[in-house]
């Protein structure tokens, strides 16, 4: 990974990857994976029409929406076409910020050759491409603040190599698992779950503590609201780690409210979950303390709207945890349709090969 790691800072973006890089199922030579009609479509054609070429053209229906899954795409088809040297590849680029009805990736060539793959691409443009649009947005909304991808708990663990790939394209590069910097060769990052927490009986600075004989190399970040008491547990671990804590990270359910807040009139807000008003009086709190060297990081229910109001207001987080909403698979469908037969136009009604000057022409093989 270090090749392509050289290309992305000579770039400034994902380069062409393979199938070296992406792990394929060979099922999926044997139609495993695609509807069935397609196989049906390809065994009728080669036993009564074969030798058309034809066009196919996908597409999706979003502005501004951040394309991923195209270097995937294209390895299946080197892959699993039969005679693919013998395809027209055009398509933009992985990270490429496109409009609805705008071709992405057209494919050009004998349709028994390729056509049964039509579903798959879909599923991969789509998923990914929704994946890179949720971490873009995301990114924006962060402006420079740090970040990590909690998304390995949102979604089938299958998902977690892709769905990193597409989340790196995006600019998230820190991930829970290693699978989901599998395909860009990162290593999952954390410190300690509740569980670690629960199995010392409560006791957050024994937590802290077992971690830290385990991983002396280490600092740690203690996940704090386990008592749902953020600021005085935070405060007491500080006391007893000082620089060999990071920080605490603060993941408080939208259904509880901070013990904090006990005494204190709430009527001016909304108290429930990880709050603005607790964040600030997190911070403050352990400055007076002398720990402001102690960073606060944040999860639990953060999208990119409320990312974009905490940054804008400047509430003190120094990373956020991001899960669910990267993730989120209804952001970006793609439709691919046969749009030339024989080198003339012909598509169903509605449908027609748009044109575009953005494809660019991908050579076989690439690697």
């Amino acid at each position: 990974m270090e090749e392509l790691e050289i290309k992305l800072k000579e770039e400034g973006k994902i380069s062409r990857l393979t199938n070296k890089t992406f792990k394929f199922d060979p099922r999926i030579k044997d139609g495993f994976y695609s509807a069935n009609y397609f196989l049906k479509s390809r065994k009728i054609v080669l036993e009564n029409a074969p030798g058309h070429i034809v066009t196919e053209q996908w597409f999706q229906r979003k502005d501004g929406a951040m394309l991923c899954g195209i270097d995937e795409s294209i390895a299946i088809l080197h892959e699993f076409a039969t005679n693919p040297a013998s395809l027209k590849i055009e398509a933009l680029n992985d990270g490429d910020i496109i409009n609805a009805n705008e071709p992405v990736l057209k494919v050009t060539g004998k349709y028994e050759d390729f056509g049964y793959l039509e579903s798959l691409i879909d599923g991969i443009l789509a998923r990914r491409t929704s994946v890179a649009t949720n971490v873009h947005e995301v990114v924006e909304a962060l402006n420079g603040t740090a970040t990590f991808s909690m998304a390995d708990r949102q979604d089938d663990y299958l998902t977690q190599a892709g769905d990193g790939y597409a989340t790196y394209v995006a600019g998230i590069k820190k991930y829970s698992t290693d699978a989901q910097g599998q395909w860009v060769g990162v290593k999952g990052m954390g410190t300690m779950p509740h569980a670690l927490i629960q199995i010392c009986g409560g006791d957050i600075v024994k937590a802290a503590k077992m971690y830290l004989n385990t991983f002396p190399e280490e600092k740690v970040t203690c996940l704090i609201d386990y008592h749902n008491n953020v600021v005085r547990d935070s405060l007491l671990v500080a006391k007893e780690l000082g620089r060999k804590l990071n920080g605490v990270r603060v993941d408080t359910s939208k259904s509880l409210i901070d013990h904090y807040f006990d005494d204190k009139d709430t009527s001016g807000f909304d108290p429930h979950g990880v709050c603005k008003e607790l964040i600030y009086a997190l911070r403050s709190e352990l400055d007076k303390a002398g720990f402001d060297f102690v960073k606060i990081t944040v999860s639990s229910g953060f999208t990119a709207e409320k990312i974009r109001e905490w940054v804008k207001e400047g509430v003190p987080v120094d990373m956020y945890g991001v899960g669910s909403a990267l993730v989120v698979n209804d952001t970006v469908g793609f439709t691919g349709d046969l749009v030339v037969l024989d080198g003339k136009n012909e598509a169903k009604e509605g449908r027609s090969d748009i044109p575009s000057t953005r494809l660019k022409e991908v050579k076989y093989p690439i690697y």
